[in-house]
């Protein structure tokens, strides 16, 4: 959805004085431009601009809402946190045309049915957020991105909430998500693995581009729609994507296939303590981000804290308190089975708990009450 290029060079920029007093003609148009996905991770959810083309005023630009500069110090903490700032830039439409055919990435165009007097107050506003404050803002990864800055600008320029998800919803974020990464497995992994509670709920907010291009199709403003039908104006060659083949779920059920397999006790403690290093992050990361997506994360009952307890134990040789534990982490993984079974992500994390399961359940019919004898 962000764009890795940062459009830099820009004749509007360069000319904010001159911009300030134009008066779009008649015949301007504005109209969103809703890009297609690509292969890295900024480009898996694609991207969304607003284009302004004016001949008689010599004007063909696009404003850009998710750019980001990979530079700022400490970027990679600020982007966990959720306090990492996006901001507006400007490129000529050919600049913007060129980024995405070089990427490979389609373009769609939908021209808004807007009145002249709505088209100079969204072009003053968009504008207006270059030289201002609104140029930055904090990036929030389903309620503030590129697409829900262009929905939120467009309609308040129309003077209601027209643009929406389309009613009534009946799916939920993760699972408009989760086809976006196929062929990413590692990524998908890793997103699921992350994401709480709040990317299970029914997706009120429109905010990924591709969906953005349906919605907007149906939208009426007064009984009119309020964009026209959709053009291609690049349409990207078939995407050919060969994913590593390490980059599979295979990869992930083999490591754990040779774990269980092992029955190797240095293996399986050290196994338990990264699931627990794993479970505590969980557990600690939604005191720290102001990402609401990571909060509640119910896969912390998978990769649970009380693991590095078991791993404690086990090397205390203190049994009474390592049965107790073992069983409290076991039922933890039953109980996370029976939350997943109506989750889109349980295939991909299935394995894990098999794993987990077939571990834990050795190590209880070990344990003896009175030491840990062949463990």
């Amino acid at each position: 959805m962000s764009k890795k290029l940062l459009f830099l060079f820009t004749f509007l920029l360069m000319n904010w004085g001159f911009a300030q007093n134009i008066t779009l003609s008649d015949n301007a148009t504005i109209s969103i431009l809703n890009c297609g996905t690509g292969n890295e991770s900024y480009s898996l959810y694609g991207h969304t601009g607003i284009r302004i083309k004016d001949s008689k005023n010599g004007l063909d630009v696009v404003f850009n809402y998710g750019a980001f500069d990979f530079d700022t110090p400490n970027f990679m903490l600020k982007f966990v946190k959720g306090d990492l700032q996006y901001f507006v830039t400007t490129s000529s439409y050919a600049d913007f045309e060129y980024s995405y055919r070089y990427d490979k990435r389609s373009i769609y165009e939908q021209v808004l049915n807007l009145t002249t007097a709505q088209k100079q107050q969204l072009f003053q506003e968009l504008y207006h957020s270059l030289k201002s404050d609104e140029r930055y803002y904090t990036y929030k990864f389903i309620d503030r991105n590129c697409t829900t800055m262009v929905i939120d600008k467009v309609n308040a320029v129309l003077g209601a909430e027209y643009i929406s998800t389309l009613k009534p919803v009946s799916i939920t974020y993760r699972d408009i998500l989760f086809p976006y990464v196929d062929q990413h497995f590692f990524e998908k992994l890793g997103i699921n693995m992350m994401f709480g509670t709040k990317v299970d709920q029914p997706a009120e907010r429109l905010f990924l581009p591709l969906e953005f291009i349906k919605s907007l199709e149906q939208t009426k403003v007064k009984g009119e729609l309020l964009a026209q039908p959709v053009k291609t104006l690049y349409q990207a060659p078939e995407n050919n994507f060969q994913p590593n083949v390490l980059n599979s779920i295979y990869t992930i059920i083999l490591v754990l296939a040779l774990i269980v397999l092992a029955r190797k006790k240095a293996i399986t403690l050290t196994y338990f303590t990264v699931q627990g290093i794993l479970g505590v992050f969980f557990c600690c990361v939604g005191l720290y981000s102001f990402h609401q997506e990571v909060l509640w994360n119910y896969n912390a009952l998978l990769f649970n804290p009380l693991f590095v307890l078991v791993t404690y134990f086990t090397l205390k040789k203190q049994t009474p308190s390592l049965r107790l534990f073992a069983r409290i982490v076991l039922f933890c993984q039953l109980a996370y089975l029976a939350y997943m079974l109506d989750k889109v992500h349980l295939g991909i994390m299935s394995p894990f708990l098999v794993a987990n399961v077939l571990l834990l359940g050795d190590l209880i019919l070990k344990l003896k009450p009175k030491a840990l004898q062949n463990y």
